[in-house]
């Protein structure tokens, strides 16, 4: 899934390659991508497209007022072409589920893979009535996310410290990979309670947060699209390489599995050396 690092990459990769010009063809190829109506997609032809931001993990392509936002979801991408192919594509259950055309023949696709659809566009001009938009909290990269204000979202908390930094409604923007990676940086076991804190671990959680993150998108500047992938999972040190040496200590890098998710952590690093109970109401083995 892509997170903040990559979708911050793709923005600015966006803002360069889409300012000033304009759009002549939304395609939607998958209906279900399509979460609004109302304006319908089509009304973005003919527009100029004046900004792209990013809210957490969501797109926002700004053309004149009205917003093409997007939620790449799990298995979503945004694919560049420099050069669209001539004619429509071809209806069919390929990855395709929108294609944007710009005046000088580039443009992007989205594409989905696997079975599970939940990639997601919205056509709006109002992003933050977007539910998703509407309910996330803060941007862990703004100037004002500080530690005071850190440790303020943490206070009264009380669960699993993994599961906080996903919650995109506290944090905006972290998923599955980067809370991996934030708390290995931490020495932090992923099971431990938020409430149970001190303040010098939330000091050394935070110093992690923010050069977990601030390494990620500066190793993704100027990357282009087509390999951002790549470029994420070249700078993970633990999520994904169960099995693997951990970078650090040289301990084997192990894994807990759930039913559709599963998290990578060091034991040297971050539980003392114990081993986490693979199944889902995982606890530390005696």
């Amino acid at each position: 899934m892509p997170e903040l690092p990559e979708v911050e990459a793709l923005r600015a990769f966006l803002a360069d390659h889409l300012v000033g010009h304009d759009i002549v063809r939304v395609l939607p190829m998958a209906i279900s991508v399509l979460k609004t109506y109302d304006p319908p997609v089509d009304a973005l032809e003919g527009r100029t497209v004046t900004a792209v931001a990013r809210h957490g993990k969501f797109l926002d392509l700004d053309a004149d007022g009205l917003h093409l936002v997007t939620h790449l979801a799990r298995a979503g991408w945004l694919q560049w072409k420099d050069r669209l192919p001539d004619g429509p594509p071809r209806p069919g259950k390929g990855p395709l589920a929108l294609r944007v055309a710009l005046e000088t023949g580039e443009g992007f696709d989205l594409t989905e893979a696997g079975t599970q659809k939940r990639l997601a566009v919205y056509v709006t001009d109002a992003p933050d009535r977007i539910p998703g938009i509407a309910r996330l909290g803060p941007d862990p990269l703004v100037p004002e996310f500080d530690e005071a204000r850190f440790a303020a979202l943490l206070a009264g908390e009380r669960r699993q410290i993994k599961g906080a930094l996903r919650d995109q409604s506290l944090i905006a923007g972290i998923g599955n990979a980067y809370s991996d990676e934030i708390l290995h940086a931490a020495r932090m076991s992923p099971f431990k309670l938020t409430s149970s804190l001190t303040e010098e671990e939330i000091h050394g959680l935070y110093a992690a947060l923010r050069s977990t993150l601030g390494d990620a998108v500066e190793r993704s500047r100027g990357v282009a699209a087509g390999r951002l992938k790549a470029e994420k999972k070249s700078g993970l040190r633990v999520h994904g390489r169960a099995g693997e040496p951990c970078p650090v200590c040289g301990d084997t890098v192990r894994e807990v599995s759930f039913s559709d998710s599963s998290l990578q952590y060091c034991p040297t690093c971050q539980t003392g050396g114990k081993l986490l109970a693979d199944r889902r109401m995982s606890r530390l083995l005696k």
